[in-house]
């Protein structure tokens, strides 16, 4: 079972991801709504492709809380029946979670495709944490690791509830997108302690000052990620009020936030070249170091076309993906780090 740990746990991580990268789609086409209850979609396991399936209609048969709209209005079946040649309301009860009452296929089948990639990283982590009992013997925190990361997963789940019954609320989405990096953080971690027990690891060499600033870039990294977030919403503000045929218009007299993001981003860029030049000077061996300049060359990238591109398809997609990323890889290279460090110490 250690054996397979290892693949599991990859496997894991990568759905995680996934996730982030369906989140950021749903974002994108604006279908955070797209299903407006939980955990079904308008009352179904495979949500409606046409209208016709959420309007009454005499002689038709509703499950029990499935879900109609009426008068504007969702309106939930309180049992199974078949309607008869009239509408009778004593049948249905009103749904009180939120006034949202739209349908929009495509919108409601990004949302359940993103619920569906959910549960499956879902079902990937709690395999990590039943193939993390072979590691009973050694007496590690792995086993409890694993399980807090099925306990965070139902968190983020019921995050994810609260996201749509605040009918996407900035801060609740905010939030959302934090804890899918604290669980990315957290599988990182599992994974690297379950490669160091089995001797798969390599040690690097340690230097001080890298470590320290790895600390800090991770930590700017945070911040722009929180920035970039309330840069969001008030683009979702904006593209709501002014449609998406007049994207040109959608940063004209953009809020301050924006332009502490922006110029905070050479600051993140500064930091980054100096631990990539002292990683090159002292050939400490970080080889992941280049990669976080290549995601940040494909994060500025995409900032920059939003903003004179007037928001490319895509382009907001690859924004958020490219962060979630940066911060894997940054918190991987600390835990390299830390590694070379115990060595330090053990020696």
């Amino acid at each position: 079972m250690k054996i397979k740990f290892t693949s599991i746990t990859k496997t894991a991580l990568i759905l995680v991801y996934l996730v982030i990268v369906a989140g950021a789609l749903v974002r994108m086409t604006g279908s955070g709504m797209g299903c407006p209850d939980w955990p079904k979609c308008f009352g179904y396991y495979i949500p409606p492709t046409d209208i016709k399936e959420l309007m009454w209609s005499p002689n038709r048969q509703f499950g029990k809380g499935q879900v109609i709209i009426k008068d504007e209005k969702l309106w939930v079946a309180k049992e199974t029946f078949i309607t008869g040649a009239e509408y009778d309301a004593s049948k249905w009860e009103p749904y009180t979670r939120h006034d949202y009452a739209e349908f929009n296929a495509v919108h409601t089948w990004v949302e359940y495709v993103n619920r569906l990639i959910g549960a499956l990283a879902g079902v990937a982590v709690f395999a990590m944490a039943l193939a993390s009992f072979g590691f009973w013997r050694k007496k590690t925190n792995i086993i409890l690791l694993s399980w807090l990361c099925v306990f965070l997963m139902g968190f983020q789940a019921w995050l994810g509830a609260t996201v749509v019954y605040s009918v996407l609320n900035p801060v609740k989405i905010t939030l959302h997108m934090v804890m899918a990096l604290v669980i990315v953080g957290l599988i990182l971690y599992i994974l690297d302690r379950s490669k160091e027990l089995t001797h798969q690891l390599v040690v690097f060499k340690y230097d001080k000052l890298f470590r320290n600033l790895l600390i800090i870039s991770i930590a700017l990294t945070l911040i722009q990620v929180v920035l970039g977030t309330q840069v969001r919403q008030f683009v979702d503000e904006r593209v709501k009020m002014l449609g998406h045929e007049n994207m040109n218009q959608v940063m004209d007299n953009p809020i301050i936030n924006f332009y502490f993001h922006r110029t905070f981003s050479f600051v993140v860029v500064g930091v980054n070249a100096w631990l990539y030049l002292r990683n090159k000077k002292l050939s400490l061996g970080y080889s992941k170091v280049s990669w976080v300049l290549w995601l940040l060359v494909f994060e500025i990238a995409s900032g920059v076309a939003m903003y004179y591109l007037n928001f490319p398809f895509g382009s907001q997609t690859i924004h958020l993906v490219m962060a979630a990323l940066l911060f894997g890889v940054q918190f991987y290279l600390i835990l390299e780090s830390r590694r070379s460090a115990k060595v330090i110490l053990n020696s």
